[in-house]
């Protein structure tokens, strides 16, 4: 039950009906009496900035979820930005302190690849493709760097946008083997979409299934369905998958901890959360 009391999270992102984690969280936080809800804000792109110096200067506001198409943006409106953030070039949460002032952080390389490790897969020298520079695919490619993975081909319907994630990634793990400009998927341990392809009926696939190995391990990120027709494609070719929620599972116990609501696992979210597709 929403009060005068109640400590709001903003999601932020457009459109919002694709969104999952008001069906995770707010259900957990009535488990454990917590008296805050995490609401649903549909923001157009041309009136994000605005909206978001707004809605901080809410008094009941404890931070922000931040989803698509706002988190890149989201790191220049922000006060200080963690490195991980940094280096991913995205926002995915914002904490408004103490002194008002708004930290960003970034959980989405860390949930994507913490769901992959509790699968069994080993990513420490492993060949990945990532297809998509945004934000969600920038922090996956930089908490994959971070894994230890030893090859990494980058894609982006934006050239730029691939080249510069390359950029931020080699000085940072100067180690890396870093390559643009081709979505083949031939050859790889490791292929993610983290493009939009697949929210809409009529999406193209994002890789050509084809040349999709059975041993090559599939990650996604879009939740419009739980298995997306991506993977319900490579599923049907024997391969091992990850679908965009698991993601959110292994991501939520950091969120919740930035904004100071206690820690949680993946299997306390799972048994009381209500989604639905």
């Amino acid at each position: 039950m929403i009060s005068g009391k109640t400590t709001l999270i903003a999601h932020l992102g457009y459109p919002t009906e694709s969104f999952k984690a008001p069906m995770i969280y707010n259900p957990w936080f009535d488990r454990q009496g917590i008296d805050a809800v995490v609401m649903p804000m549909g923001v157009k792109t041309e009136d994000y900035a605005g909206v978001l110096a707004s809605l901080f200067k809410l008094t009941n506001i404890r931070g922000a979820l931040v989803t698509m198409p706002h988190k890149i943006t989201t790191l220049s409106l922000v006060d200080e930005a963690t490195p991980t953030a940094k280096i991913a070039g995205a926002c995915n949460a914002i904490l408004k302190r103490p002194d008002g002032s708004l930290l960003g952080d970034q959980f989405d390389g860390a949930g994507f690849v913490r769901g992959v490790q509790r699968k069994g897969r080993a990513l420490e020298g492993a060949r990945v493709l990532v297809s998509g520079s945004g934000g969600v695919g920038s922090a996956i490619a930089a908490s994959l760097a971070a894994a230890g993975v030893a090859q990494m081909a980058l894609y982006d319907s934006s050239a730029a946008s691939s080249e510069a994630l390359a950029g931020r990634l080699r000085a940072h793990y100067p180690q890396l083997v870093v390559t643009t400009g081709s979505n083949d998927p031939a050859g790889f341990d490791l292929v993610v979409n983290a493009t939009p392809l697949g929210m809409k009926e009529g999406d193209p696939l994002p890789f050509d299934v084809a040349r999709i190995a059975p041993s090559t391990f599939v990650g996604e990120v879009v939740m419009k369905s739980e298995y997306t027709p991506l993977l319900r494609a490579v599923r049907d070719k024997g391969c091992a998958v990850q679908v965009g929620t698991d993601m959110l599972f292994e991501m939520i116990p950091a969120y919740l901890e930035f904004f100071g609501f206690g820690s949680a696992t993946p299997e306390d979210l799972r048994a009381v959360a209500t989604l639905a597709y």
